[in-house]
């Protein structure tokens, strides 16, 4: 209880506090874990930074591998939904391989694109300040993954569609969409048909940023439920608070 109170006052002092040399560490160097001695505020975010940066790392590697998308339903790109009744055409006249091969262009386009990741969720991790620290310590299952989309979605966007870009470019791959998406969308206005949207590489890169955080949400979970998961002393002792 006297812990559970020491904390409370932590997170309601910290803006006052914000100002004054000293006082949070001092106020965070009284926390005390059960066994492991004193958990100050520097082991706090050192800890959290080492969680980030294993779960970043790892999540990058494993989208940036050969089939790290295609092969992984959570995260797989499929044909884009609002034109899924393109695909259906397809499908139905014999043209499933190459549908198949389509998406498969897509996943290898969001896996190069992901080996870019790296440094800009490093740079993210680098930047978190004290109450970053706190709130992804004591937030929901996702708060340390909700933290790195906040700070790198933007610049993980702006490096990934030159990537995109390149990667279908190399397959022409928007040679083939453009015209079947166009073509589609001239008959729907003719047939009340919603259009879809031609515009493949934007789709591509979303696509490539949304399957990284869901890969990092993973690592998150492991680190905060599985205690096999906390691979060294420091990471044991903050999230086996």
């Amino acid at each position: 209880m006297k812990q559970l109170l020491v904390l409370l006052i932590v997170l309601i002092v910290l803006p006052a506090t914000a100002q004054i040399p000293g006082s949070l560490k001092g106020i965070a160097d009284k926390v005390k874990t059960s066994g492991t001695g004193s958990l100050s505020n520097e082991e706090v975010i050192s800890g959290l930074k080492e969680a980030l940066s294993k779960g970043a790392e790892s999540s990058a590697l494993k989208g940036s591998a050969l089939d790290g998308f295609w092969k992984n339903e959570l995260i797989r790109i499929a044909f884009p939904p609002e034109a899924e009744k393109m695909k259906t055409t397809l499908v139905k006249i014999g043209m499933t391989k190459q549908v198949d091969e389509f998406e498969k262009t897509m996943n290898r386009a969001a896996e190069d694109a992901a080996k870019e990741a790296l440094p800009i969720l490093r740079d993210a991790v680098t930047g978190m300040s004290v109450g970053d620290g706190f709130a992804i310590l004591k937030g929901g299952e996702r708060a340390a993954t909700d933290y790195l989309i906040k700070q790198t979605s933007e610049s993980l966007r702006a490096k990934f569609s030159p990537i995109v870009a390149n990667s279908t470019k190399k397959v022409a791959l928007t040679n083939y969409w453009t015209p079947l998406a166009t073509s589609y969308n001239k008959a729907g206005a003719f047939t009340g048909a919603k259009a879809v949207d031609p515009d493949l590489d934007a789709y591509i890169t979303q696509k490539a940023i949304d399957g990284l955080f869901a890969l990092i949400a993973q690592e998150e979970a492991k680190i905060r439920q599985d205690p096999m998961a906390r691979t060294s002393d420091l990471l044991r002792k903050v999230f086996g608070n």
